[in-house]
């Protein structure tokens, strides 16, 4: 038996076994010249008797199952009491649940007071996935991003405050060869800032359809990087994060041009001659057609 879905779907590598409930449909905001996950839908919220229903149908199903993620771009935009409503429903019908999940955008969380927040971590929201993207205001204005470093940094600190796991992505030559070294830079700062318990490291992947809006909207020549540049962009992040505690990093999407992990600060040493080395050896990069986002 399977979930009849509003395609496309989207949800993060990590959750490749989990069950997906689509809650919203959309991104509430779909502006990132970057994205164009969502750019076919309108934002729509379900209606909560027709989540229900899925999620008694599912349980009978799938009573067995260990993760829930909630699709698509932004569930926290829900309404709180929604939310909690969907959670405990959830919590309620699978009671071998190890986690349930949602993307969230910086706003979601902005909006939400520690109340809110608390309350959804209670009812079985465990983990949030939020886009970083950059920690350079002027490369975040080009990408419309919808958010300043600052609000970037406060949204991931309430989130960890309240107690959720929280993983954060960003995008390696989202600035181009223009604002690499700043990009680097300022991303760093916010990671060190937030100290994510995962960072995951996409490279810039445009889809054709969007590739001449995003050229628009950055008002200025866009020089995208060489793998180099990326392997290069990539040492001046690592080399500028200091966090005291362990995060996961991951660069292992499939728009990287080559896949490395570790934890921080534990084996930044070691990520950093392995870039070092793939400098010196571009033959063993992932070759640029099996590259996408």
């Amino acid at each position: 038996m399977e979930l009849v879905y509003d395609y496309p779907l989207y949800r993060p590598p990590s959750e490749s076994q989990s069950l997906i409930f689509q809650v919203t449909l959309g991104c509430s905001f779909n502006k990132c010249s970057f994205c164009n996950m969502y750019r076919t839908k309108e934002y729509s919220e379900r209606s909560s008797d027709e989540i229900d229903r899925e999620i008694d149908l599912m349980a009978s199903y799938f009573p067995d199952t260990k993760r829930i993620f909630l699709a698509d771009g932004d569930a926290l935009n829900l309404e709180t009491t929604k939310l909690i409503h969907i959670l405990s429903k959830i919590r309620k019908e699978f009671k071998n649940l190890e986690r349930i999940s949602s993307y969230s955008m910086p706003k979601n969380l902005l909006e939400k007071s520690y109340d809110e927040l608390e309350s959804l971590k209670k009812a079985g929201l465990d983990m949030v996935y939020l886009g970083i993207e950059s920690g350079n205001n002027t490369v975040l204005k080009k990408v419309t991003k919808g958010a300043t470093s600052k609000m970037i940094v406060d949204s991931c600190k309430k989130a960890k405050d309240t107690g959720f796991i929280l993983s954060c992505m960003i995008i390696l030559g989202l600035g181009g060869k223009n604002y690499s070294k700043v990009h680097a830079e300022d991303t760093s700062k916010v990671i060190n800032e937030i100290e994510p318990d995962y960072i995951g490291a996409l490279t810039l992947y445009m889809e054709p359809d969007i590739e001449q809006e995003f050229y628009t909207k950055f008002k200025e020549p866009f020089i995208p990087l060489d793998d180099l540049g990326v392997l290069d962009e990539l040492n001046n992040l690592i080399n500028g994060i200091t966090v005291t505690g362990n995060v996961i990093f991951r660069a292992n999407h499939a728009s990287n041009v080559y896949s490395i992990g570790g934890t921080l600060p534990k084996n930044k040493t070691d990520i950093l001659q392995k870039i070092g080395y793939l400098k010196e050896h571009p033959e063993l990069l992932k070759p640029k057609m099996l590259r996408r986002f």
